[in-house]
C-alpha cells in the first residue's frame, strides 16, 4: 500500500503542495501536459526551482499570471455584488470567473476521472466556505481564492500529481494556521481567514507561536476534500520526501511543507 504523508509543521498552501510533490519526485512534464487541458494556456506560465529555507532544500513552484490574467490580481478578494453590474462576455469575461464556471472548465478539460473528481471536490469545499462567508449563493461565489488562475492551476495540478503517484491513502499531521492579522480586500482580517478556518471545520488545528497565515484556503482545501486522516506519521517504509517552499520566511523554521512517501 502507497501513502502519503502530509507534514504540515509549517502550514500548507497550494504551491507548497505541488513543490513538495516535485521534490518529492513526481513528474512535472506530465503536469504541465495535463494542465493544458484546462485550456487557459495563455493566462499564466509555470516556473519551478530549488531553494534553500533555513538551511533546507525544498522546491519552489509558482504559477505566474501573463498580461492576460493581470487583472485578475487587482479583483483579489473582491466577491459578486461589486462586480453584478459587469457584462461577462466581453474580452476579459475571466475576471470574474464563478465557481460554477470552475466546474465546466474542469469538466471539459477530459481528465481522467480520478483527477475530475479530486479537483471538483476541492473546489466544492472552498466555494460552499466562502458562499457561507460572504452570505451569497454557492454558484455565484467568485473571488481571489476560486477565481484566480493560480488556485485553478495549484488545486488541479495536485490533483494531477496525486493521482499520477498512484497514492492508496493520505495523511496529514494537525494543520497549524498562525497568529495575528492578515490585510485582504476586504480590510485587516484575524489569521485564520474566515473562509479558512471555515474549511478546517473538522480538521485538527494546531496552536504555534507564528506570526502570519501559515495554512491558506486553498491549502485547507486541499486537506480537507482529500486527505483521510490526521495523526502521526504512520508505521511505513520511506520511499521518498519532498520539500515544497512557501513564499515567507520565518526567523527561527523553515517555511516548507514535507511530503513523504512510503509503502506499508
Amino acid at each position: 500500500m502507497k501513502t502519503l504523508y502530509f507534514d504540515c509543521f509549517s502550514g500548507i498552501s497550494g504551491d507548497m503542495t505541488i513543490g513538495a510533490l516535485i521534490d518529492l519526485g513526481a513528474d512535472i512534464h506530465l503536469l504541465e501536459k495535463e494542465l493544458k487541458k484546462l485550456d487557459l494556456n495563455d493566462e499564466y506560465k509555470l516556473n519551478w526551482e530549488k531553494v534553500v529555507k533555513k538551511g533546507i532544500s525544498a522546491t519552489k513552484f509558482d504559477v505566474i499570471l501573463t498580461e492576460n490574467a493581470t487583472d485578475n490580481s487587482r479583483h483579489q478578494g473582491h466577491h459578486q455584488d461589486e462586480h453584478h453590474h459587469t457584462h461577462e462576455h466581453h474580452h476579459h469575461a475571466h475576471h470574474h470567473r464563478h465557481y460554477s464556471d470552475i466546474v465546466t472548465i474542469i469538466k471539459n478539460a477530459a481528465f481522467n476521472e480520478n483527477v475530475q473528481t479530486m479537483a471538483l471536490a476541492v473546489f466544492e469545499k472552498i466555494g460552499r466556505a466562502e458562499a457561507k462567508i460572504h452570505n451569497i449563493p454557492f454558484e455565484k461565489v467568485h473571488f481571489h481564492e476560486v477565481g484566480a488562475v493560480d488556485s485553478i492551476i495549484d488545486i488541479v495540478g495536485t490533483c494531477i500529481l496525486l493521482d499520477q503517484l498512484e497514492v492508496t491513502k493520505i495523511v496529514s499531521s494537525a494543520v497549524p494556521v498562525g497568529n495575528g492579522h492578515i490585510k485582504i480586500a476586504h480590510g485587516r482580517y484575524p489569521v485564520p481567514a474566515p473562509a479558512t478556518l471555515e474549511i478546517l471545520k473538522g480538521l485538527p488545528i494546531k496552536a504555534t507561536e507564528i506570526e502570519g497565515e501559515l495554512t491558506t484556503p486553498t491549502g485547507a482545501g486541499i486537506l480537507s476534500a482529500l486527505i483521510e486522516e490526521f495523526g502521526p506519521i504512520p508505521s511505513f517504509n520511506v520511499d521518498s520526501i519532498g520539500y515544497g517552499a512557501g513564499t515567507k520566511d520565518f526567523p527561527e523554521h523553515p517555511n516548507v511543507l514535507r511530503i513523504i512517501l512510503g509503502t506499508s
